[in-house]
């Protein structure tokens, strides 16, 4: 049998854990009629707007598809993949979606008996998300392996990773868009200005916030992730394939076997998670370390014995163990900078006593400083994986870090869930003991949401760069040798580039959350000025405005953005010449990785000094310490779940974009530099 389909047997089997979980899911207690109400508000929201997004992407798709299979130098099967993998994309990102609305209202009700029940909920809905991520990856490139597998497959398969990449991008950016404008505005128009508690019903904006949960934290995060692990797959076949390798050769089938195996390692590690009583972060997050240390462990057993198998050099298996063991402690270092059970938060959180300014400016210098350690392992792992199997090593480095991703992504899609239970909880005027625990997990939620973040980063680098060698192998097999030396100054053009294409993104995507929290803001102050009786709790606020209001203003923003990610590169390297491209990528992962950590980050510090504050430290709830914490914490919200994360994707997009259109560039450009 052909080892490919190894990768095809573990795509169906995580296909049928699926499906498993799903059903247990669906089997929970809904909850009382009020649950029923606001979930049922939340999911009619969030199809809506995945709705209108999708139709929006699809215009997009379309017409890069035309595009592709009409340029004479790029294969139409290229185009065909690039189709495959815009809708395996979106569609990972909606059974994510589909799953959090229906697990929400299970898991406020399930709260109401304990914590472990609560957990259990959530986490089998996160599971949901993260072994469709990593089985619908697996079944889609594995089958365009085995139809148009060639000498060609080069120009075929990065097809697949460029309609990912698209479908992430834009998902991330609109979703981001959505859920932090309503969040913000929400937050600034009820906790900052009327004083009234977060997910307050009276407040028009909360059904919009918990809406933005769904469709930015777990579809975008979802189709982020599905593209980074499509993308350090198809970047090691890259360069199996034109380092000299036989198209067939083992090398070339090795990343789809690691894939495989880490995909049941991770359903074996998710039944290794669970919880006591005690609402205690560190047991709660023990709780999650156990399921990805078991995972880790058993990716790294059935790595050592494929490559010993395959008989391909077993350095490479010690670039599959460098970037699995940074990528695990990229993780451990950013739940260090931002989970409050550690130093600096709490130190933030201190801050917060001589005001807001004294609080951002401690919150944002601690978010630079942690920039040291990931950048720190990237380094090492890079070295480590180049010495051992060169830039073959590079580029399965960065699936050793995503080898586990089916349980990592658990850990983070579970948050966006517990945080939506406890607005349920709050709206629903459950026990506040419910409250407790939901808040518990969400507090969790927010220190893996940081981690995996971190991690999507440290990967993101990792598979940026492998891309950006495969670049440079697909142009030296059309007979060009790039030269990105500094001494080049087309290079260092392409340099300046490349690090200035990552700032006026973000600028981008921040302006557009602040416009539609705005939005947010003067909707929710006409209602309560305009219906009587909305803030005495006798009339209800009109929801659906809200979250109309947010849908239209993250659709408008996102699309420059995103088209900048895709045409920019193709414009350097027909201009400026593959030389150029070539320092543009470079200087888009130097800005780009340490602007991404920073952002995730601080948004993440900001957000746990709040809620540590809230534990009744430095004056608790209701004090001036608590005010200014959350006000940074509305600051941070676009840096952690819009530019931030888009900023990963935006790196792999470029690459990509790069390798896809690599036939129609030349070394000097049209300008002939």
């Amino acid at each position: 049998m052909d080892l490919i389909w190894l990768a095809v047997i573990a795509g169906i089997i995580g296909i049928l854990f699926v499906v498993y979980l799903a059903v247990n899911v669906l089997k929970k207690d809904v909850g009382s009629e009020r649950i029923r109400e606001i979930t049922s508000a939340i999911e009619e929201g969030s199809k809506a707007f995945l709705k209108r997004e999708y139709i929006t992407l699809a215009v997009f798709v379309v017409v890069v598809f035309i595009v592709l299979c009409v340029i004479p130098d790029i294969r139409w099967e290229a185009g065909v993949a690039y189709l495959v993998g815009a809708v395996t994309s979106a569609g990972a990102g909606y059974i994510g979606m589909r799953m959090g609305v229906k697990a929400n209202g299970r898991t406020a009700t399930a709260a109401q008996k304990g914590l472990n029940p609560a957990l259990r909920v959530a986490f089998s809905s996160g599971s949901v998300m993260g072994t469709t991520v990593v089985a619908l990856g697996i079944l889609g490139l594995s089958i365009i392996y085995l139809i148009f597998g060639g000498n060609e497959i080069v120009k075929i398969i990065t097809g697949f990773s460029f309609g990912a990449s698209s479908i992430a991008l834009f998902s991330r950016v609109g979703g981001g868009i959505f859920t932090k404008g309503a969040d913000v505005g929400s937050d600034l128009v009820g906790k900052v200005e009327a004083g009234i508690p977060e997910d307050d019903p009276r407040n028009p904006g909360v059904i919009a916030d918990n809406v933005g949960d769904n469709v930015g934290d777990i579809a975008g995060m979802g189709a982020d992730l599905f593209e980074s692990y499509a993308a350090s797959i198809v970047a090691t076949l890259v360069v199996a394939v034109t380092a000299g390798s036989a198209w067939d050769s083992d090398k070339a089938v090795l990343p789809f076997i690691i894939a495989a195996g880490g995909i049941l390692a991770g359903i074996i590690g998710s039944f290794f998670v669970r919880t006591g009583e005690k609402a205690e972060m560190k047991s709660l997050l023990w709780a999650l370390r156990r399921g990805i240390y078991v995972a880790s462990v058993l990716v790294v057993v059935i790595s050592g014995l494929v490559i010993w198998k395959m008989d391909v050099g077993f350095g490479v298996f010690w670039a599959v163990l460098a970037g699995l063991i940074a990528g695990i402690l990229i993780g451990l270092s950013v739940e260090y900078y931002t989970s409050y059970t550690y130093k600096p938060t709490q130190a933030i959180a201190e801050s917060a006593e001589t005001g807001t300014g004294t609080l951002i400016i401690k919150g944002f210098g601690t978010a630079m400083m942690s920039t040291l350690i990931p950048v720190v392992l990237v380094v090492i792992a890079t070295i480590v994986a180049y010495q051992v199997a060169g830039l073959y090593g590079i580029a399965i480095a960065a699936l050793g870090m995503l080898s586990t991703l089916g349980i990592t992504l658990a850990t983070d899609a579970y948050g966006p869930v517990a945080d939506n239970a406890g607005g349920i909880a709050e709206q629903a005027h459950l026990d506040p003991e419910v409250r407790e625990r939901t808040d518990a997990l969400d507090s969790l939620g927010n220190t893996t949401a940081a981690t995996g973040k971190g991690f999507a980063i440290g990967s993101a680098a990792l598979a940026a760069l492998g891309m950006t060698a495969a670049f440079g192998e697909t142009m030296k097999v059309q007979g060009y040798e790039i030269d990105i030396s500094l001494l080049n100054p087309v290079v260092i053009v392409g340099l300046f580039i490349g690090a200035m294409m990552v700032f006026i993104f973000s600028a981008l995507t921040m302006e557009a959350v602040g416009k539609a929290a705005m939005g947010i803001v003067n909707e929710v102050r006409r209602q309560w000025r305009e219906i009587t009786g909305l803030m005495e709790g006798t009339a209800k606020p009109d929801y659906a405005r809200c979250v109309s209001i947010s849908t239209g203003a993250a659709l408008k923003a996102m699309i420059l953005p995103g088209l900048l990610a895709v045409i920019t590169p193709i414009l350097v390297g027909l201009i400026l010449g593959a030389n150029a491209l070539g320092g543009m990528l470079i200087g888009a992962i130097s800005a780009g990785f340490l602007l991404a950590v920073t952002m995730a980050n601080a948004g993440g510090a900001w957000d746990n000094a709040k809620k540590w504050i809230e534990t009744g430290k430095h004056g608790g709830k209701g004090s001036d310490a608590h005010k200014a914490a959350v006000v940074g914490d509305t600051v941070g919200d676009p840096f952690k779940d819009t530019s931030g994360p888009s900023l990963n994707i935006l790196l792999k997009l470029m690459s990509i974009v790069a390798v896809v259109f690599a036939p129609i560039f030349t070394l000097n450009g049209w300008l002939n530099l």
